[in-house]
This record gives C-alpha cells, sequence and structure tokens, in this order.
C-alpha cells in the first residue's frame, strides 16, 4: 500500500475549517491505515511535520430509495496535528 492509497481525500466541512487556523487538517482515510501509516503518508505527500493523529470509524448513514432501505459506505476519518514550527498545507490556505 503506497501513500497515496492510505489518504484518500480531504474531509471539508465546517468544523474541519476552523482547524485550519490551528493547524489541524481532516482527511478521509484507508479503513486499514493506522495512526502511524497515516502520519508517515501525511509526511511524504506534504511535507510537514505532524505532531499528532488521531482517527475514528463512522458507519454508513442509513438511505431509503422507495420502500428499500440501503446504507452509505463506511469510513475512517482521521484529524491530523502539525507541529508549531511546522509549515501550513499548501492546499488548505486558499480555504482559510
Amino acid at each position: 500500500m503506497t501513500v497515496y492509497d492510505i489518504i484518500i481525500e480531504p474531509v471539508l466541512s465546517e468544523k474541519s475549517y476552523d482547524g485550519i487556523a490551528m493547524k489541524r487538517y481532516t482527511f478521509k482515510v484507508a479503513k486499514n491505515a493506522n495512526k502511524t501509516q497515516i502520519k508517515d503518508a501525511v509526511e511524504q505527500i506534504f511535507g510537514v511535520e505532524v505532531a499528532k493523529v488521531n482517527t475514528s470509524n463512522y458507519d454508513g448513514k442509513v438511505k431509503r430509495m422507495g420502500r428499500y432501505e440501503g446504507r452509505r459506505p463506511s469510513y475512517k476519518k482521521a484529524i491530523v496535528t502539525l507541529t508549531e514550527n511546522s509549515k501550513a498545507i499548501e492546499f488548505f490556505e486558499s480555504l482559510a
């Protein structure tokens, strides 16, 4: 598994925007990735220093399609906090 398989996409929500000022970024990550792998992937892709990683697993929401019921896919979310002397991630700078 490469570093690009671990980090799937950034999570862009109101709550994640509030963390950008504190160098806290949120990503959707591979379900089987652990915190160490996520830390290494973020450091390699963006060239920053990671202080800590918090993860949480989410079940897919139940959705109805007429009289049938289905689920959205489940996913894992990682909140990555950078060190104080680390540079910011450029992708998120235009959003803050």
